[in-house]
């Protein structure tokens, strides 16, 4: 594994900013106010060849444990255990803060190096807070700009003797269809589903901040875990993405909340499956509709978890509700797979895990072009296509054009005249008989060019 350097600070120092350009990109959310990061967020650094992984934390603050600050400074505390170096940021341009004093104070007592960072140095206005930093004991402070870039030598040679010979294992490079990669599975849902806490779950641990409060998670966060197959026993790779709770379009005002949607909408983007989790005590709504339109539009493969099962009413009947209205408000695809979970006590989490993995079979499927065209044929004889106006619309061949999502293109004359519901047919018998279970497809209408048509 990488050496783990993570970034410790207090609010509003500019750690998220160090961290996206050691990254060299844009991963975590960064904003004027301050406690915008709250769980800790990993990223592969490399720093003029020097590689690890970076962890950005959530600001430290001095506030009573049960309070959210004081929840998000244990997940800072946690992230300490096992890291190699800590750099611990300042904001050089204000100056040291008793905030800054103890955190050193904490830093101290720990067994893991610091380098201590001195942020927002540009120019003369952070000169007397670089000074003033020295007093913190922690040798020479690097003086620089995560916003600007400057000072990244400087950095480099302060983490090189910490950092020398850790020379990461070289990752599997893996085939993008290729069964054995990790598969990447992300959950999504309105505030307050319990997505972080279904993750915290799966994981065995508090690895994501949760509480009472709604709209907890703001970045999309990334975690490698394993999971044991239970039929073969086989430990398989998954990359699990929790995301902000995505409100209707109209009551997200706030920039940061925006910011926080538009990073989950990135991460549907970047997942394989995709679990729309839902709240067993407020059952099916609109947003969750609307929340299930947007994957499948993205072509990703889609799962329906209703959690909080331990505590739902009429159980069976809720169920019994939820996929009727599934039935109705998502007729792009039938029968999504609807799974009862508790994030709470564990149930249905192992099935929600192997459906993923089984989803994304079917989502990365290639058919024999033979084969598609002996369905094609069969399809046709069962219900050959209209002839409107009196003239018959000719179906030639087809063939799949990609895959994950499957997308199939028809070839054809007067195809701008096949009406919608004989493309849903088409549609709907590549599901059924081709074994693509309740995955988005698309199908490409592509009519023969006429040699005599003027150019």
């Amino acid at each position: 594994m990488r050496p783990q350097v993570i970034i410790i600070g207090r609010p509003n120092v500019g750690k998220s900013t160090l961290f996206n350009r050691l990254v060299g990109k844009r991963l975590a959310l960064v904003d004027d106010q301050p406690g915008v990061t709250r769980d800790r967020r990993f990223g592969e650094a490399n720093l003029l060849g020097l590689e690890f992984t970076i962890v950005d934390t959530a600001g430290w603050e001095d506030d009573d444990a049960a309070s959210l600050p004081g929840r998000m400074r244990a997940q800072t505390e946690a992230a300490l255990v096992g890291a190699t170096l800590a750099l611990f940021t300042i904001d050089a341009r204000a100056g040291l803060t008793p905030l800054d004093e103890e955190i050193a104070r904490w830093l101290r007592a720990s067994k893991v190096p610091v380098v201590l960072i001195a942020n927002k140095a540009e120019g003369r206005a952070g000169d007397h807070g670089l000074f003033e930093s020295f007093k913190l004991g922690f040798g020479d402070p690097v003086g620089l700009s995560a916003e600007h870039g400057e000072g990244m030598g400087d950095l480099f040679e302060a983490l090189l003797p910490h950092l020398e010979g850790t020379t990461p294992e070289e990752e599997p490079d893996f085939e993008e269809d290729d069964p054995k990669a990790p598969l990447k599975l992300a959950i999504v849902g309105r505030p307050n589903a319990g997505k972080s806490t279904l993750i915290n779950r799966l994981l065995g641990e508090d690895r994501l901040l949760t509480g009472p409060e709604a709209g907890i998670t703001r970045d999309s966060i990334a975690i490698d875990w394993q999971w044991r197959d239970q039929k073969t026993r086989e430990l398989r790779d998954v990359r699990l993405i929790d995301t902000a709770g995505m409100r209707k379009k109209a009551l997200v005002i706030e920039k940061l909340e925006k910011l926080a949607v538009a990073d989950a909408r990135h991460a549907v983007d970047f997942a394989e499956v995709v679990v729309l989790l839902l709240d067993a005590t407020r059952g099916l709504e609109h947003q969750d509709l609307k929340i299930a339109s947007l994957v499948l539009e993205e072509g990703r493969a889609l799962i329906i978890a209703i959690n909080k099962w331990d505590i739902a009413e009429d159980a069976s009947g809720l169920f019994a509700g939820v996929r009727a209205a599934l039935e109705d408000g998502l007729a792009q695809v039938r029968g999504v797979p609807l799974i009862a979970v508790s994030a709470r006590t564990g149930k249905g989490l192992n099935e929600l895990i192997s459906a993923a993995f089984d989803l994304r079979v079917s989502w990365s499927k290639r058919v024999p072009t033979s084969a598609l065209n002996r369905w094609f044929d069969d399809a046709l004889a069962a219900n050959p296509p209209p002839a409107p106006g009196g003239k018959r619309i000719k179906l030639r061949y087809i063939t799949q054009a990609k895959t994950r999502p499957p997308g199939f293109v028809l070839f054809g004359t007067r195809l701008d005249q096949l009406p919608e519901s004989y493309r849903r047919y088409l549609v709907n018998g590549i599901r059924r008989e081709l074994g693509f279970d309740a995955v988005p497809i698309r199908l490409t209408l592509r009519s023969a060019k006429n040699p005599f048509a003027p150019t």
